[in-house]
């Protein structure tokens, strides 16, 4: 249990994190907060990596495994804050309730995960074998897994915690996503004389009836992979008098575990060419959505909007080992799997290190109007990950 300091100091750290607004790519403020936290509190290691995300290190007196705390600490907007009953960057605590963007999604958990890395460190005295880090990612709102590549590179981690929202149930796995980008290519003339052209819309018409034949498998436990159409726009728009030259359509795409960019990618163009077979005029070609964004460092962050699917199996020690001690504990985690994306499409997915994710508060509170955490989850949180750190650092 934590005691009335150690509630009050997670307490307050959430607060703190919640009142500073970081969106993608402006999350400085958050990330100096964090610092200051860290140096406070005598972690052996604070370094901000080029993407701007923070990690921390508190190392053991003994060499062993390497765990690493994910969470990610940019947020998505808030588009009308009158709509709001709380002022979303306020903080405010209302019937053990704290309110806020980013509460729940997920500056709760990275706020845990830092008062319990150093609640572990007083509690052992330092006496266990390996190292605790502690990352607030960046950019993870745009890109899952991007900003993370750079983090698992210099602290090449044996375990990853991923502390989305999870009810403080343990998610060994998730479905992967990718945004398959469609293009159809015309010839641009007048709408007087619309036979002097090659309309791309009514190429992507004739396509997109050819798509929808795209049927992903099923996993018993993931649930299906999904393509589905999710915007269709004409160049030049709007299209006064033109015949439109150009049709870019995106396709999302949830993936299973072992599917590749390659394997992806085929059934559409598969369906390029069966089209082009009965067209000669008709032109397309598909590809993966690429996403270029600023960092606060100043330095851009880029990459294919293409995010495996993971999954591991319950028997698995690392899995097991938590679990067990959380229940002595009092604590009672189901196994399941995330239901979207999270790091762990790199962590896992495209580096197959060991990950599971732990975290407080529901799933369906992200990104949505008076977002909140309830104080008795974070606190368990808090509790959580030290028991976790302990299970795994022990000797």
């Amino acid at each position: 249990m934590l005691t009335s300091s150690e509630e009050k100091e997670v307490r307050e750290l959430c607060q703190a994190l919640i009142k500073s607004q970081s969106l993608s790519g402006h999350e400085d403020g958050v990330v100096k907060i964090l610092k200051d936290y860290m140096e406070k509190n005598a972690f052996d290691e604070v370094f901000v990596d080029r993407y701007g995300s923070i990690i921390g290190c508190i190392k053991g007196k003994r060499p062993g495994l390497k765990i690493l705390f994910d969470g990610h600490i940019d947020t998505v907007p808030v588009p009308d804050p009158s709509v709001w009953k709380h002022d979303p960057f306020g903080g405010e605590i209302d019937n053990g309730r704290i309110y806020g963007r980013g509460t729940s999604d997920m500056k709760g958990a990275v706020a845990a995960m830092c008062v319990a890395a150093a609640k572990f460190a007083r509690d052992t005295k330092r006496d266990f074998a390996g190292s605790v880090y502690v990352a607030g990612v960046v950019h993870e709102e745009c890109f899952e897994g991007i900003a993370a590549r750079e983090i698992s590179e210099r602290v090449k981690p044996d375990v990853v915690i991923i502390g989305e929202a999870s009810q403080l149930n343990l998610k060994i796995g998730q479905r992967g996503r990718a945004e398959v980008v469609i293009e159809t290519f015309g010839v641009p003339a007048h709408s007087a004389s619309p036979d002097k052209g090659v309309n791309a819309v009514h190429a992507m018409m004739k396509l997109s009836a050819e798509l929808e034949k795209v049927t992903p498998k099923a996993d018993p436990i993931l649930g299906a992979g999904v393509s589905v159409l999710t915007d269709i726009i004409s160049t030049p728009y709007p299209g006064a008098s033109v015949v439109p030259s150009h049709c870019r359509a995106t396709y999302d795409r949830r993936l299973l575990v072992g599917e590749t960019p390659e394997s992806v990618i085929e059934p559409y163009n598969e369906a390029i060419k069966r089209v082009s077979a009965s067209d000669p005029k008709f032109k397309a070609k598909a590809s993966f959505a690429r996403g270029h964004e600023n960092c606060h460092t100043g330095n851009t962050i880029e990459g294919e909007r293409f995010f495996p699917g993971w999954l591991f199996e319950e028997k698995e020690e690392f899995i097991q080992k938590p679990l067990i001690a959380l229940k002595a504990a009092g604590f009672n985690p189901s196994i399941s799997h995330y239901s979207f994306c999270t790091n762990g499409s790199h962590y896992a997915g495209e580096k197959g290190i060991h990950t599971f994710g732990f975290g407080p508060s529901l799933e369906t509170l992200a990104h949505t109007i008076d977002e909140y955490i309830e104080e008795s989850q974070l606190y368990s949180a808090t509790e959580g990950y030290a028991i976790i750190s302990n299970s795994l650092l022990k000797d």
